[in-house]
């Protein structure tokens, strides 16, 4: 009888150890899930600014055309990874696709911001210029969301591979969660903006 009470205790022991360690990684999963959408927040404040810029510059740049298209465009493809991606920040190549789409639309942005110093009266222009600065600000926003972001991806995958945690994420199905990171070198530098 003894050994019963015994074996029942390491049982009990045992089942809340996996608890605990399965408590941990679902506490991880959702650290972040929410960091991400904090960097969902701020893209959607980006997504809505870029037409504002565009429709400003219209006027001045009524031969740019091509510019203003891609940038248009590079923000609705943007805008609809963001969508999915928020959905299941977990599928990592929903954000994959997300941070292509991120690059194509920093490297747009970036034209059109190379575009814009060649009009000095677009950029004299107080709407042009408070949209870019509200610009700035968000793409800080969005730089500070993703270290959050990768920080929370980096202390859950801690907790997902190590002993004996690795072996519950097995067996629960936790798999592993993707930074959020931009693969072109190009896209990693910021976008000069100067109204100087």
């Amino acid at each position: 009888m003894s050994s019963t009470v015994v074996l029942l205790i390491v049982l009990v022991a045992l089942a809340l150890f996996v608890v605990s360690i399965y408590n941990k990684l679902v506490a991880g999963r959702n650290d972040f899930r929410n960091a991400f959408s904090q960097i969902d927040v701020q893209l959607q404040r980006r997504y809505e600014l870029i037409p504002n810029l565009v429709e400003t510059a219209k006027g001045y740049l009524k031969h740019e055309n091509e510019t203003l298209t891609a940038v248009v465009e590079a923000r609705n493809e943007a805008a609809a990874r963001a969508k999915a991606a928020a959905a299941h920040p977990e599928d990592a190549a929903m954000v994959g696709k997300l941070a292509s789409a991120e690059s194509t639309l920093s490297g747009a942005m970036g034209r059109f911001s190379m575009l814009v110093e060649n009009y000095p009266e677009l950029k004299a222009d107080q709407t042009m210029q408070n949209l870019f600065d509200e610009l700035v600000t968000t793409d800080n926003r969005i730089s500070f969301a993703r270290q959050a972001y990768s920080d929370a991806v980096m202390q859950y995958n801690i907790n997902r591979e190590v002993f004996p945690a690795n072996i519950v994420a097995g067996i629960f199905n936790f798999r592993e969660a993707d930074l959020f990171a931009i693969e072109e070198p190009e896209m990693r530098k910021p976008v000069r903006v100067s109204f100087a």
